[in-house]
């Protein structure tokens, strides 16, 4: 995955100022000086690269011709790719998640992610969902698109564990916002998103604790493997399932090495 250039901007051009002689005529008046200054320093400084290309994806679902009337994706990348600071508010600022219609999705995924559940890169993972109130989702959704793209998010994850993207799903009275993370088997990403995420968002923004959920992908009831990944989720399986009983046979191990407690009457008691 191409990582982005540290930040640095160039020199400042010279002759930022006008003549010092009151009398010529080409002089400025200060307020002026301090106009043209600002404009050059903003012209001289580079894009704040953001560490990771980012790409953003649009899911329009619509009904099948089919009698059941189930839905499809129809999974659509958006303008180009996010490159900057200044690329990410040039897209935030000019998507108006208001209007985004019942069951259509939003996504702001890095490069080399999709967000589909069997994608290969995100097969073996899982996601937090928030659901929260359309009059707080814009908001919401706006700091979780910033802890991303930020990487305050993939700070908090277990070494060997990647943070893929984030999605705003809406539905009838709610926006569905997720965090998507590509190894499901790390507790301690899990734990550290949710706690990332609520210690961020401020009072008014805080979600009820029965309004967000973990989930993997492969839990999911539409989630369907293509037969040449069925072994990378038999094998994520068998990985877990040793470190279970692992777990168990060390928690068997400390009862029984733990020393058994007498108790003894009180004083004077027999």
């Amino acid at each position: 995955m191409a990582m982005r250039p540290s930040l640095f901007t160039k020199g400042l051009p010279s002759g930022l100022s006008q003549s010092s002689d009151p009398n010529s005529p080409n002089v400025s008046s200060p307020a002026e000086q301090r106009d043209d200054a600002k404009r050059n320093f903003l012209k001289a400084m580079r894009p704040l690269p953001t560490q990771h290309y980012w790409n953003v994806y649009f899911d329009r679902q619509q009904k099948k011709t089919s009698d059941d009337g189930s839905y499809q994706a129809q999974l659509e990348q958006l303008g180009s790719q996010i490159e900057s600071v200044q690329d990410f508010w040039r897209y935030a600022n000019n998507t108006p998640v208001d209007q985004i219609k019942m069951r259509e999705s939003l996504y702001l995924f890095k490069q080399g992610f999709k967000p589909i559940w069997e994608d290969r890169r995100n097969i073996n993972g899982g996601s937090w969902t928030f659901r929260v109130p359309k009059s707080i989702g814009p908001d919401f959704w706006t700091r979780i698109q910033m802890l991303a793209i930020g990487e305050k998010l993939q700070s908090v994850l277990e070494e060997g564990d990647q943070i893929c993207g984030v999605g705003l799903s809406v539905r009838f009275n709610s926006h569905l916002i997720s965090i998507w993370h590509r190894d499901s088997s790390r507790q301690k990403s899990i734990d550290g998103m949710l706690q990332c995420v609520l210690e961020d968002l401020p009072d008014e923004l805080q979600p009820k604790p029965d309004n967000y959920f973990y989930k993997k992908h492969s839990d999911h009831a539409g989630f369907k493997a293509p037969p040449e990944l069925q072994a990378v989720l038999d094998s994520q399986k068998a990985r877990e399932e040793a470190a279970r009983k692992k777990a168990a046979e060390g928690a068997a191990a400390q009862s029984q090495d733990a020393p058994d407690i007498v108790e003894h009457p009180p004083s004077g008691e027999k």
